[in-house]
């Protein structure tokens, strides 16, 4: 039997604004702008704070910009 998945948001979330336009970058970032729920230039979304998405993220740097809320922000260990 298949596991059930939760969509809940009871974890941390992620603000992602799309900033860059995809025209001339490969199919790859367009679909990976397209998974992150962008469909409009400018356009912000809330998402999971998982390692999948930080993944995403890292792959499309440059097209967006993400905001972690205050105080959720890991901090260095000495």
């Amino acid at each position: 039997m298949a596991a059930k998945r939760s969509n809940g948001s009871s974890g941390p979330m992620l603000t992602v604004t799309w900033v860059r336009s995809t025209i001339g970058h490969k199919a790859a970032a367009r679909g990976t702008i397209r998974a992150l729920g962008l469909h409009r230039l400018n356009q912000t979304v809330q998402v999971a704070d998982t390692p999948v998405i930080r993944g995403m993220l890292r792959r499309v740097a440059f097209l967006i910009e993400v905001e972690e809320p205050a105080g959720t922000k890991q901090e260095e260990t000495k």
